[in-house]
């Protein structure tokens, strides 16, 4: 539950203004939604590559396109699921946890900023702004994190500019001045993005879409023709609102002389010219954005998705790697600075208790056969009431009648281990 808010002086008046004001100034505009294609994205990948005047902005267009693809934005939150569901923790020099440390990172701003990382991934380098520090419940947070609109930021150069189309000249320098103090950048400012491989085939994929209804609308329905001796123009008139007007059980009062003709389309191969072109570019968006394909689709064997998700599984890997050194190496840092009680402790992953329930259920069947286990363990992870050790009732399957025993499991008037007892004098 969130308390009071209140504004942390902490060394952030002057600096803190100027990243507002210079946000304030930033002159955004309304992003044309215009049609794309394959000669669009080749032109704007060469603005973003000039060496003496980068521009992503056309390029950062198309990036709009491939974000709302369906089969990318699936990847893409599977990619991410993976990560961010991990359990982490704060560590001290020695490796030792402090959970009160810990506390700090779990928060709304701190999970938007891991997102917001491993969406650098895909759009490219990303500036990342800190909120304000305020007090929730006596501890220490940012009331939330933006991303810098990405058409205003030139990463080659390290400016911001007030206009999407300004150069790199007429920006504020963002890593050698205050605003440094409260900027993270993500990524290599070289680096454009998965994005730009994506794009060579969505834009294919969303154009033979296109097609596709293309040719539904043309060859998908039958052809209505009416043929008619009439050459009164009310009868033409009737004629062709009545054909307008056809659909299902529909029917028709034509003048005398008027034929209907339907006329059944026999193309049927649309499906292997159009949907086998989307199905390669969605394996090809898949293998780009998530290196395998069969975690998105649909597989051949068992063991073939295994091996598929075990190389999914590096490359959730090397993203957890990736968070982590943000984390200790640019996040860390600024917090300290900023009066965050976290000097001395570093952002790590915590393996231990990532485990399914069937690989929990495992371990817990290994402990409790070799070791004995404090019943508050079960008592805090179950969340139930322990009151005392069950009795042992082993000893129950076997009940004492007369001067022998008999076997519980032993069908009534099988007596021969009472018989080989009494034989051998065990009773006597």
């Amino acid at each position: 539950m969130v308390g009071r808010r209140k504004k942390y002086n902490i060394n952030s008046a002057a600096d803190r203004r100027q990243v507002r004001d210079l946000s304030v100034k930033l002159q955004l505009n309304t992003e044309a939604l215009t049609r794309k294609d394959l000669r669009t994205w080749r032109q704007a990948w060469q603005m973003a590559i000039n060496v003496d005047y980068p521009n992503r902005v056309p390029l950062l267009n198309v990036y709009t396109d491939v974000n709302v693809d369906m089969h990318v934005s699936g990847c893409i939150e599977q990619r991410n699921g993976f990560t961010l569901n991990k359990s982490f923790k704060l560590v001290d020099k020695s490796g030792k946890e402090n959970p009160e440390i810990t506390e700090l990172f779990e928060a709304p701003w701190f999970k938007a900023f891991m997102e917001e990382c491993l969406n650098a991934r895909y759009w490219g380098c990303t500036l990342i702004e800190l909120g304000d520090i305020i007090d929730v419940d006596g501890k220490p947070a940012y009331s939330g994190i933006k991303v810098v609109p990405r058409k205003h930021v030139i990463p080659e150069y390290g400016v911001i500019v007030p206009n999407e189309n300004s150069t790199w000249q007429c920006g504020y320098d963002y890593r050698n001045s205050d605003m440094s103090r409260w900027c993270i950048e993500v990524g290599d400012p070289f680096d454009l993005g998965l994005f730009l491989k994506c794009a060579q085939h969505t834009i294919p994929k969303k154009n033979m879409a296109s097609f596709w209804d293309m040719f539904g609308e043309i060859f998908g329905m039958p052809v209505r023709i009416a043929t008619t001796t009439s050459r009164d123009q009310k009868d033409l008139d009737k004629i062709e609102r009545l054909l307008a007007d056809m659909g299902a059980a529909a029917y028709g009062l034509f003048p005398e002389g008027t034929t209907i003709d339907i006329k059944e389309s026999s193309r049927t191969d649309c499906f292997n010219v159009y949907d086998k072109r989307i199905d390669r570019c969605n394996s090809e968006i898949s293998k780009g954005l998530l290196t395998v394909t069969m975690t998105m689709e649909d597989g051949a064997s068992l063991s073939q998705s295994q091996v598929h998700q075990d190389m999914l599984n590096n490359l959730v890997q090397k993203d957890a790697d990736f968070i982590r050194d943000i984390i200790n190496w640019k996040l860390i840092p600024k917090m300290i600075d900023h009066g965050f009680p976290v000097a001395g402790f570093r952002f790590d992953w915590d393996e231990s208790i990532d485990y399914t329930p069937e690989q929990q259920r495992q371990v817990e069947d290994m402990l409790l056969r070799y070791y004995d286990i404090e019943p508050q363990y079960w008592i805090e992870k179950y969340n139930i009431p322990i009151i005392e050790k069950k009795q042992d009732r082993t000893a129950q399957l076997v009940k004492p009648v007369g001067n022998g025993f008999l076997n519980k499991n032993l069908p009534l008037g099988h007596s021969s281990e009472l018989d080989d007892a009494h034989s051998t004098g065990f009773f006597d």
